[in-house]
């Protein structure tokens, strides 16, 4: 096998030295290389000209839009300008050499060298992906190189007949590549559609959070899978192939993947209820409690008041008991508690607490005024608890207890009423 490529290869060699021999030594030749040169000269021109003023007419400045998008967008392929002219002048000038000296063979030749120079300059100033800058050098600009001197259509051939097997599957080298090129671009434009889709989708504050992400999950799947059914289309697997593996993955969904499918499934369940959503500050019977940041069609992920991350299965939020203690600002309910010494006149501390505490600007006279109760009595202390709403959550610590503490404290001792600490008494016995 390596010997036949060593054949080809010197025969390629020795039928390219005998065209240059014959290219230098004709007159139809010399005159095909002028009009080459001629060519390249007229595009560099128009394209120092017209190159400025399209980058005048195309910059969008600091405008935002989807019209800006599309000038910004546009902007970028003004680099192969010259290329691409001297690409469109020879591809005229192959008509006419051709009906003059009839062959045109070095012209058709600067055609292709022309589309691989512009192939060079699309894949150094105009990708900017990382991953797509990959592709063009790896991919594109080898194809470029093997078409400039006409040996492309012999090298997909010669792919095309190396067959692989594999038991029962055949495949040819070429489909295999294909399918890989075809793969990635594919999956490279459906994460691009789904991140596009998904920032305008949450944009939309009109939607409600869970309705925003039930979107995103759908649009997310259906680009998946049209890039999935495409690229089997594209390396020429039966469909029905696919629907005999679709039922066989089914199966092993329902034996050894019960757990990935159920929460799968609740997360679906979630997005459609939106019972719980993101934002929501809730706890699980499993002592899980902290602020939903992001909801997968796996996993809940909560974040606690100290910045820790806490990643919930979906299936909890269905199967055990959740306590949701925002819906998106609502009311909240604390108390705080507190004693004071038997000494005291009880009766006075419920309108000093209640007035020190509904002072506090965060504290809420709606639903309800803050409420100042006795709770019991101690072993050194009588023992209070006032009860306060706020707006929001109290997800950290002391984000309003503790200062609902010093309020209690500070109104305590401005009216002097002692807060206790325990006491013992001890009886010393003589014998």
């Amino acid at each position: 096998m390596n010997s036949q490529w060593v054949v080809t290869l010197m025969g390629w060699a020795q039928s390219a030295s005998d065209i240059a021999l014959g290219w230098l030594l004709s007159p139809a030749a010399w005159s095909q290389f002028i009009l080459l040169a001629l060519a390249y000269l007229l595009a560099r021109a128009g394209a120092k000209r017209l190159g400025p003023l399209l980058t005048r007419l195309l910059d969008p400045g600091q405008k935002d839009g989807l019209l800006a998008k599309l000038r910004r967008f546009s902007l970028g392929f003004v680099p192969l300008l010259m290329p691409l002219f001297a690409y469109a002048l020879t591809a005229g000038g192959e008509e006419v050499t051709r009906s003059v000296f009839g062959s045109g063979e070095v012209v058709a030749l600067g055609k292709r060298l022309f589309l691989f120079l512009a192939a060079q300059s699309f894949v150094r100033e105009v990708l900017t992906d990382s991953f797509l800058k990959l592709l063009g050098k790896y991919v594109l600009i080898p194809c470029a190189a093997l078409y400039m001197f006409g040996l492309l259509d012999l090298i997909l051939q010669r792919l095309d007949d190396s067959i692989i097997a594999l038991g029962n599957i055949r495949f040819s080298i070429l489909a295999l590549i294909r399918g890989l090129v075809a793969g990635s671009l594919l999956f490279w434009l459906g994460s691009w559609s789904n991140r596009q889709s998904a920032g305008y989708i949450k944009a939309q504050d009109e939607l409600r959070p869970a309705t925003r992400e039930l979107a995103v999950k759908a649009i997310e799947v259906a680009i998946f899978g049209a890039a999935f059914l495409l690229l089997m289309s594209i390396m020429g697997i039966d469909l029905t192939a696919v629907a005999v593996l679709g039922g066989a993955l089914g199966v092993g969904i329902g034996l050894g993947l019960q757990q990935i499918a159920a929460n799968f499934i609740s997360g679906i369940i979630l997005l459609i209820e939106g019972q719980t959503t993101v934002g929501d500050y809730v706890e699980l019977d499993g002592g899980e409690r902290g602020t939903i940041v992001k909801m997968t069609a796996r996993a809940c992920i909560l974040e606690t008041f100290d910045g820790k991350w806490i990643v919930v299965p979906n299936e909890h939020f269905i199967t055990s008991r959740v306590v949701n203690y925002s819906d998106q600002g609502s009311a909240n309910r604390y108390e705080a508690l507190f004693s004071v010494a038997y000494e005291t006149d009880i009766n006075r501390v419920p309108a000093v607490i209640e007035s020190a505490v509904a002072a506090l600007p965060f504290v809420l006279t709606d639903p309800d005024r803050p409420d100042c109760e006795l709770r019991g009595f101690g072993d050194s202390s009588v023992d209070f608890a006032v009860e306060y709403w706020v707006n929001g959550i109290d997800d950290g610590k002391n984000k309003y207890a503790s200062k609902v503490l010093f309020a209690i404290w500070n109104a305590l001792k401005a009216e002097g009423i002692e807060i206790p600490y325990p006491r013992r008494v001890i009886e010393m016995r003589h014998v």
